[in-house]
C-alpha cells in the first residue's frame, strides 16, 4: 500500500507492518492503522521514530523506546487490559512512548505516564495510562540524548 505523507512523502507500506490500534489512540480515537517509520540505516532500536497514520496522512508522532533514555522503566499495568491486543510476552512486546519537541528543543521530553504497548506477532496495539506518580507526563530527555550522541 502505498501512503502520500506530509513528513515522509510517499512512503510504501508492506500489509505486516501495519499496526491496528483497537480502540484508537489518545485524542484520535477513529485513527486505527498506523505503521513505525525510521531511518533504516540506524535500525529499529535507533532513537526517535514515527508512528505514522495509515488512514491520515497528515498524522505522524514521534515516539521513541523508553529504555533508550530511561533504563528502569517498567510501568505497572494490569494484564487484562491487554486482552484486546492478544495478551502480552515479554518477548514478543514492543513499548515506545510518545516525544514531545518544542520549538527550543532544549526542552524536548517524553510522556511516561501514556506508553504504547504493541503485541509484535499480532500487530495489535494500546495506549494505556499508568497509575501511580513515578512516571513523568513530561519527562526531559534533551540531555540524556545529547550526552548519548556525544557517546558519553
Amino acid at each position: 500500500m502505498k501512503i502520500n505523507t506530509r513528513i515522509f512523502g510517499e512512503v510504501d507500506i508492506a500489509d505486516e507492518k501495519i499496526i491496528t490500534f483497537p480502540q484508537g489512540i489518545i485524542g484520535f480515537p477513529d485513527l486505527n492503522r498506523f505503521t513505525l517509520i525510521f531511518d533504516e540505516e540506524k535500525g529499529v532500536n535507533a532513537g526517535i521514530r514515527w508512528l505514522q497514520s495509515v488512514e491520515e496522512p497528515n498524522f505522524a508522532m514521534p515516539v521513541m523506546d523508553p529504555l533508550f533514555v530511561k533504563a528502569d522503566y517498567n510501568p505497572q499495568v494490569e494484564d487484562a487490559i491487554f486482552d484486546t491486543i492478544g495478551g502480552i510476552d515479554n518477548d514478543e512486546v514492543l513499548v515506545l512512548v510518545t516525544v514531545t519537541v518544542p520549538k527550543d528543543i532544549k526542552n524536548m521530553t517524553v510522556n511516561l505516564k501514556g506508553p504504547i504497548i504493541i503485541n509484535a506477532v499480532t500487530r495489535k496495539a494500546i495506549q494505556v495510562i499508568v497509575e501511580g506518580d513515578e512516571n513523568e507526563v513530561k519527562f526531559p530527555v534533551y540531555d540524556i540524548l545529547k550526552a548519548r550522541k556525544d557517546g558519553e
